[in-house]
């Protein structure tokens, strides 16, 4: 584990993994969730020839968890900003940055703010890239249907189970019951203010994609019910280097449903990418 400063001071924990001096790829976890979310990532030898860097974001797993500065991009650009200048700074190379559901959105509110310089590519996997009422880049499918409400609840009551069958229908084959609880420890360790500060936000990104002039993978599950396949539709096609990757009657998380399928097809992405 190591540490940063990102926007307005707040403290930032990240997990790295790999090759010290190796080509850097960022990972950037989904709503309520933490930076082990990449274990399957970070403990792959095939991709020990990068360095792997996986953040806690600001209210989440062990970062500092501020009051504010879930719904501005400008705070998640500067956070991400810190540690991808850390990874600069370490290995002299651009890095490669993978965002996963909410990450995809944190990812896409950097570029916004910071462009691509100094980026060699991104990965979109199970990502949504827009929030909001009728945004498209955002549409969320069925897993949330009767839980969306109690899962943002002060009330353990009704958290708990909520955040239980949500983790449940993270993937299409089910999960070990210990690896829900896992993700489920992950969620109540996050606030219910920070739970719901996280969709208090509406923002669309058309013309962001639009922008993006580096490699892009979107890499999406056929069976997410999470973040609905309609929202990689849209975001690949509003970027023009965009590639797509589907994941056949998989779910939320293609990196733990097909670990080695999605981690060779990440390797194929960023082994040119970093050497362009």
């Amino acid at each position: 584990m190591g540490r940063v400063t990102g926007a307005g001071g707040s403290r930032l924990a990240f997990r790295t993994a790999g090759d010290p001096q190796g080509p850097p790829i960022v990972f950037v976890h989904g709503w309520a969730a933490s930076g082990a979310a990449w274990s399957g990532q970070l403990s792959d030898p095939a991709l020990a020839g990068h360095r792997l860097v996986a953040v806690d974001l600001r209210g989440h797993g062990a970062s500092d968890v501020p009051a504010d500065g879930y719904d501005r991009p400008e705070v998640w650009a500067g956070d991400l900003a810190a540690v991808l200048d850390h990874c600069r700074a370490a290995t002299g190379l651009p890095p490669v940055l993978v965002g996963w559901s909410y990450g995809g959105l944190v990812v896409t509110d950097y570029l916004r703010e910071r462009g691509t310089a100094g980026i060699a590519g991104v990965v979109y996997a199970g990502a949504l890239t827009e929030v909001g009422r009728d945004r498209p880049g955002g549409v969320i499918g069925p897993a949330w249907d009767g839980i969306m409400r109690p899962a943002l609840s002060d009330d353990p009551e009704d958290a708990i189970p909520a955040l239980t069958t949500l983790a449940r229908r993270m993937t299409a084959a089910p999960l070990p019951g210990a690896d829900v609880q896992r993700y489920v420890g992950d969620m109540l360790r996050v606030p219910p203010s920070v739970r719901k500060a996280l969709f208090r936000r509406d923002v669309g990104s058309a013309e962001v994609l639009a922008a993006i002039d580096v490699p892009v993978l979107v890499a999406h599950g056929t069976a997410d019910t999470v973040v609905a396949p309609a929202s990689a539709e849209y975001t690949a096609g509003k970027i023009s280097t965009a590639v797509v990757r589907w994941f056949e009657e998989v779910g939320h998380m293609p990196f733990v449903e097909r670990r080695a399928e999605f981690n060779a097809a990440l390797l194929e992405f960023a082994g040119p990418v970093a050497n362009h």
